[in-house]
């Protein structure tokens, strides 16, 4: 939901009365994973996705009838049997919470929602699915207070252990519970998302090739920093779409900032003075993606120096070097195009190869 915080933003500040549609819960193969939404206004605008196309026309047909009758719907959509009858084509099975945001309180919840999520503050948004509690009731959890209620105070203490413990993995899914909280019970489904704050992609070389890193990086959700130590060239005017501009040695400057398992780290500089104390402090970080622009012989020449200055076998394993997946790229775009693949690949434990060669699931579930 995270795209469409620009939208509902206007919507809730406007008083547009409306409605999400949210997916809860996929099996098997299909197009978007749980927490895709689509908002529906009572005038019939409408931001976000939830298939893909597949079954955007029912659902949004279910919303409009929830701003109406005010009642929350959990509707599941697999393969239709019908010629012309909503369902996914891909053969998987998703469910979908749709719930009409129109009351005062609901209002509120999502403005403070709105509103962390713009701060950069991380915040979990519990939601009733199914079960002996009433259906649509949220609890909006962030970092030392919880705001609203699912019906008993025992499952929102329940729940709001749990969704601090998904916020610090970034994870997003369904626990179940009893009607008060108790665990290993089946009484109540809550889905629970969470928005994190944005990952960070770490550019190196303030170089051609990484504003065009920089850009793709920033299309993929990654909050993006450029560091180089060349005044000339660390400049706002040539990274317009990073989110930081940093003028400082790297490995000084990575010394100095958060790195998490989240984080990835592109070094596009090519040059031993830079590459080889930043690598070695990189090696050191939790970061969850290390790339090192450079040709085969550059990048021999960079391990021999690395192995002197200290760093095990283990770690230089981490490198992938040189940086990008084989797509014959010449050009810097082509090249972001080839890290980014690369950076999602690992994230997701694909294989690199072309979907057509392959057979079983399309999508990966995470490492």
């Amino acid at each position: 939901m995270r795209e469409l915080l620009p939208e509902l933003s206007d919507w809730l500040t406007a008083g547009t009365p409306f409605a999400l549609a949210t997916v809860v819960a996929v099996r098997g193969s299909a197009p978007r994973a749980p927490g895709a939404t689509m908002a529906v206004t009572a005038s019939g605008a409408v931001a976000g996705s939830v298939s893909g196309g597949c079954v955007e026309s029912d659902v949004y047909e279910v919303a409009t009838e929830t701003l109406t009758t005010g009642r929350t719907e959990l509707r599941t959509y697999g393969i239709s049997d019908e010629a012309f009858g909503a369902g996914l084509t891909c053969g998987g099975t998703i469910d979908v919470l749709v719930r009409p945001c129109v009351a005062p309180a609901d209002r509120e919840g999502l403005r403070i929602l709105v509103g962390t999520v713009a701060a950069g503050e991380p915040v979990a948004l519990a939601t009733v699915v199914s079960g002996a509690a009433r259906r649509g009731a949220r609890l909006l959890v962030r970092d030392g207070r919880a705001d609203g209620s699912l019906g008993d105070e025992g499952l929102d203490a329940a729940v709001t252990d749990d969704a601090r413990g998904l916020l610090a993995q970034g994870a997003t899914g369904s626990i179940r519970y009893g009607a008060h909280g108790e665990r290993r019970m089946q009484d109540v489904t809550v889905f629970v998302q969470t928005y994190a704050p944005a990952p960070r992609m770490l550019v190196f070389g303030a170089i051609d090739h990484a504003a065009a890193t920089a850009r793709i990086g920033s299309f993929l959700g990654y909050r993006v920093t450029v560091c180089d130590a060349r005044p000339a060239f660390a400049t706002r005017e040539r990274f317009p779409t990073a989110d930081e501009v940093v003028c400082a040695w790297p490995h000084t400057y990575l010394a100095s900032t958060p790195v998490d398992a989240r984080t990835v780290v592109c070094v596009l500089t090519h040059d031993p003075k830079f590459d080889v104390p930043l690598l070695a402090a990189a090696l050191r970080s939790p970061a969850a993606y290390i790339g090192v622009m450079g040709s085969r012989r550059t990048h021999a020449d960079r391990l021999a120096r690395l192995r002197e200055a200290g760093v095990d076998e283990a770690g230089l394993a981490r490198l992938a070097s040189p940086v990008g997946l084989d797509l014959g790229a010449r050009t810097p775009e082509e090249t972001a195009v080839s890290i980014a693949a690369e950076i999602i690949q690992h994230r997701w434990g694909g294989t690199g190869r072309p979907l057509a060669e392959l057979s079983g699931a399309i999508h990966h579930a995470p490492l």
